[in-house]
């Protein structure tokens, strides 16, 4: 029976309104509401900020089924379903703030009415929303300190203190945490079956056990540190309530405490000791909060001893294998310095060239080649000597000497460095050896410096004469050159030598310039012939410039260059069009590998070769950098053209090459880009073309693609859907939804298969084919992967039913990692979900590449209970041939074979039912995937096929879906 409402006068209203604004509390909103409606019906009603946990109610003391019914009425008005009239919604707010009224009978639906519960309700959510946010403040506020505590026991473990003073450490991160005067740590041997008390501090009992003896657990049966390691159980509260906690008599000993808790350490199952606070005082007294934080804290200290134990156990062990690998490490390093050496030498030599080129002054070029030297030998006293063009005088152009300051000329005489001149080989001595060439009267002792422990030059030759000497020298004692010093400098000298002749003829031609000039007037013909040679000169060094050196093809700059001016033709003709070929040379790195850098050389020489051979003037062929080509086209007409000569330089390529007395087979991918007026610059040219061929590499390569729109659109895209895979791990908006696994005797769940899913913010639920190439692609499937493991972890606290278990889907890239399992077991551990309610499943592209890798980590999570299961069984070859070396409990037969079952196929049912038998044969479990109809579903059962999975049973659901209609 309805009773009707007076809603009041205005003035009434506004009290209302006043009172709402006044309330502080979800009651004091309530009383409000019950003052502004007298007549209203008797209504319980129900609360949360965090909606469906921690609800409150009004009268208290709502019951479990109420509190259930209530959730399932919002969720239903959430899918917008028709709404019982017995509840009034009085809030609804997406972040967890919900507020309703549970009706002895139906409510009138009066517009006052409604505007006043409206009012109500809107007050409500800002309550709940600040209650929300304070709950939120002082739960980060506690899982500061709680982090700051751990990463302190963590800085313990890994620092060098000793242990009493690491222990005294943990003990005051205890004591910031609770109460904790009275502190000890016990560790437990279960080999001795005895305890040591590696910590104790009591303000009563202050003569404590001795941290070095451990002490027979039988010493101390029946005492509630013996409780905690057979129970593994924490134990908490005064002596009395400790008695009804135990598992049997409790014997106190020592002074008896007020309130007393202690913890056991311990990690799968197994105790290693004990944590335990007490206290004297009277009413002090420890919470389950405490319990809970000293449970966790002594995790973390189980972690540290550990850490500290096998710290001192590696460094025992290393030191027992310093000594074995001693002789292992010298020729390693030998070979290592050898390498290093070469590749130092090459970079040095490198450089030098380099500087052939360089506009910078004569002192600036001594200065890097001193640079350069120092990086290979000890060059801190440094010359380098030339001898003029007559030879009759020494000329330093650049010197550093700790000791000799006079650098200037001096004439040709006998000292070391005339010596090296007049050999033009490398010399080499120390002290001893120049008194020797002294008496033998080649060296003048007046040329050498006194203190020179150690002298090393090397001749600066220039078509076998002799231009001058690189030296250098060392005054320490410890200081010897040897002859790989030697060796090194007489590679760069050679380096030097032609890189000084170089720039003495672009010097010298400057001068001749500047003497044409002056002598204008009178030299006119000689004047034209050096200009002709400057020209060609810089005609030359143009080529240079504009060229590969090593296929003779034009260069990235030339290109360039190419493309800009056919841009401009553009501009100036618009109904012209030009065309860019971007090759590469595929698998051009394995040819470098296996066949040597000369081989591969000659292949790309040999590819420029036909490249050139594949076009007309005044097309243009380049090589960019390595095994990177280009044909820049100019007068292109249709996109055919490009084509047509695509298809040549494929095909050109193709063909076998003999190089190096070997045949060698190559072929290209080709990216194709036809340019109109849309160009603007040429970088936009070079960058679509890279595009196009990128995606020829994708489609198998040995093959061309012309660039359009739509493949500039998909490459955006791409790069979006990147962008936005970062941004969606970052907020946290990847799920994982839960398809039932069913038993097909009795359609009973017997688990849940975790499948991934996005909420995007823009398009809604996405399905991992929407996204899954790309974040694998760009490297971000990893963390999604393990995300999603850790929240189905932790869904399958509340999802599982006893014997029920959850599936991850796990890619061949994480099975292949060695320290998956641990870190899968710690996910588990950290959701609190036991290993065998926890399966993976692994495909068939597992066991391509490094199949051995799969096996250890599948058969270490076996070990740990955690069982696998083989997805899509029957997509690969692989299957059968290491089916039988797999530690599987399951495998699951692809949805396409299931398919064709029900429509009385022979073969598809001869297919599965072999399938089935094969994997009795091996005890391994059949589910099948993708069952849609009654009729596959009896087929399967017939079959002997005992589990299932598809749109028959359910459709892949969020958890609260699950939760829900539990």
């Amino acid at each position: 029976m309805q009773t009707k409402f007076n809603p009041g006068s205005q003035a009434q209203s506004e009290v209302f309104l006043a009172e709402l604004l006044a309330a502080r509390t979800p009651l004091a909103i309530l009383q409000a509401l019950a003052r502004a409606l007298p007549d209203a019906p008797q209504a319980q009603a129900l609360w949360s900020s965090s909606w469906p946990q921690s609800i409150c109610s009004d009268p208290p003391g709502v019951s479990g089924p109420e509190i259930a019914r209530a959730v399932r009425e919002v969720s239903a008005r959430r899918a917008g379903a028709h709404p019982d009239p017995r509840y009034s919604l009085l809030c609804d707010d997406p972040d967890g703030g919900v507020a309703l009224l549970h009706l002895e009978s139906p409510w009138t639906t009066a517009p006052q009415l409604r505007r006043l519960c409206a009012a109500a309700g809107a007050r409500m959510a800002e309550v709940l929303t600040r209650e929300r946010l304070h709950s939120t403040i002082a739960q980060l506020e506690n899982a500061e300190h709680l982090q700051r505590a751990l990463f302190a026991i963590g800085d313990l473990a890994a620092s060098d203190l000793d242990m009493p003073e690491m222990l005294r450490g943990l003990h005051r991160i205890v004591s910031g945490l609770m109460y904790a005067e009275n502190f000890y740590i016990a560790l437990y041997d279960p080999a001795g079956d005895s305890l040591r008390f590696a910590y104790y501090a009591d303000t009563v009992d202050q003569t404590g056990p001795d941290p070095d003896q451990s002490v027979p657990l039988a010493q101390l049966e029946r005492c509630l540190t013996w409780y905690l390691i057979r129970d593994g159980q924490p134990l908490m509260g005064t002596t009395a309530q400790l008695r009804e906690q135990v598992s049997g008599p409790l014997t106190v000993l020592g002074t008896d405490s007020s309130d007393w808790l202690g913890v056991p350490m311990q990690r799968d199952g197994r105790v290693y000791g004990v944590l335990v606070v007490q206290s004297y005082l009277e009413g002090s007294k420890y919470t389950h909060a405490d319990m809970s934080l000293l449970a966790f804290v002594a995790e973390h200290v189980l972690t540290a001893l550990e850490r500290r134990g096998a710290r001192e156990e590696l460094e025992r062990r290393v030191e027992e294998r310093t000594c074995q690998l001693a002789q292992a490490n010298r020729e390693l390093s030998r070979e290592v310095a050898e390498r290093e050496r070469g590749e130092r030498l090459q970079a040095a030599l490198y450089q030098i060239a380099a500087l052939a080129g360089s506009a910078e002054s004569s002192d600036d070029f001594y200065a890097r080649v001193h640079a350069i030297v120092g990086e290979l030998i000890d060059a801190q006293n440094i010359y380098i000597a030339l001898l003029s063009d007559d030879g009759a005088t020494i000329e330093f152009a650049y010197a550093a000497d700790r000791y000799q300051q006079d650098w200037s000329s001096r004439p040709f005489g006998r000292g070391l460095t005339e010596y090296v001149l007049r050999t033009r080989q490398p010399l080499i001595v120390d002290r001893a050896q120049v008194d020797a060439l002294v008496e033998q009267g080649h060296v003048d002792p007046g040329y050498v410096a006194s203190p020179t422990k150690s002298w090393l030059g090397a001749p600066l030759l220039v078509d076998g004469k002799a231009i001058g000497v690189v030296a250098v020298r060392a005054y320490e004692d410890n200081a010897d050159y040897d002859t790989h010093d030697a060796e090194l400098l007489t590679f760069v000298s050679h380096q030097i030598a032609s890189t000084l002749q170089r720039r003495r003829a672009a010097e010298a031609l400057q001068q001749a310039n500047l003497q044409l000039e002056e002598r204008v007037q009178q030299r006119t013909r000689e004047l034209r012939e050096q200009i002709a040679q400057r020209e060609l000169a810089e005609a030359q060094l143009k080529h240079q410039v504009m060229h590969d050196p090593l296929t003779g093809l034009p260069n990235r700059v030339y290109l360039r260059d190419r493309i800009e001016r056919a841009l401009s033709q553009l501009r100036r003709e618009p109904g012209r069009s030009f065309a860019l070929l971007y090759i590469d040379v595929d698998r051009f790195k394995q040819i470098n590998d296996s066949l040597g850098h000369l081989v591969g050389d000659d292949v790309l020489k040999e590819v420029a070769h036909r490249l050139g051979h594949a076009v007309r003037e005044p097309d243009v062929v380049a090589r960019l950098s390595g095994d990177e080509f280009a044909i820049l086209l100019e007068r292109v007409d249709l996109p055919k053209t490009a084509s047509r000569v695509a298809q040549r330089v494929i095909a050109a390529l193709q063909r076998p090459m003999e190089v190096a007395g070997q045949e060698v087979e190559t072929s290209a991918s080709i990216g194709v880009t036809v340019c109109d007026g849309n160009y603007v610059s040429t970088d936009e040219v070079l960058r679509d073309a890279d595009i196009a061929l990128y995606r020829a590499k994708e489609q198998g390569r040995n093959c061309f693609v012309m660039f359009d729109e739509q493949l500039h659109h998909a490459t955006m895209h791409v790069l979006a859907l990147e962008r936005e895979l970062r941004e969606g791990l970052r907020h946290d908006q990847f799920m994982p939804w839960f398809q039932p696994l069913v038993r097909l005797q009795d359609a009973a769940v017997v688990g849940y298969e975790a499948l991934l899913r996005w909420q995007h913010p823009q398009r809604g639920v996405l399905a991992p084919a929407d996204f899954l190439q790309v974040a694998e692609d760009s490297g971000q499937l990893e963390a999604i992967d393990w995300r999603i493991f850790q929240l189905a972890c932790e869904a399958g606290r509340t999802l599982l039913d006893d014997g029920q278990f959850v599936t991850l889907n796990v890619s061949p890239g994480l099975i292949r990692r060695e320290d998956f399992d641990s870190r899968l077991l710690r996910v588990a551990a950290a959701a609190g979900l036991a290993p065998e309610r926890l399966r993976i499943e692994i495909t068939e592209s597992t066991l391509i590449g490094d199949p051995e890798a799969a096996v250890r980590v599948l058969q270490r999570l076996r070990a740990a209970c955690v069982e696998s299961a083989l997805d899509d069984f029957g997509t690969s070859h692989a299957s059968l041939a290491s089916l039988h070396s797999l530690p599987l409990r399951m495998i699951k037969i692809d949805r396409s074979y299931i398919a064709a079952l029900g429509d009385a196929a022979a073969r598809g049912h001869a297919v599965v039912g072999a399938m089935i038998a094969l994997a009795r044969s091996l005890d391994i479990e059949v589910l099948a995937e993708g069952i849609e109809t009654q009729a596959q579903h009896d087929a399967l059962l017939a079959m002997g096929c005992h589990y299932g999975q598809g749109f028959l049973y359910d459709h892949a659901q969020p958890l609260a879906h699950w939760t829900v209609r539990a």
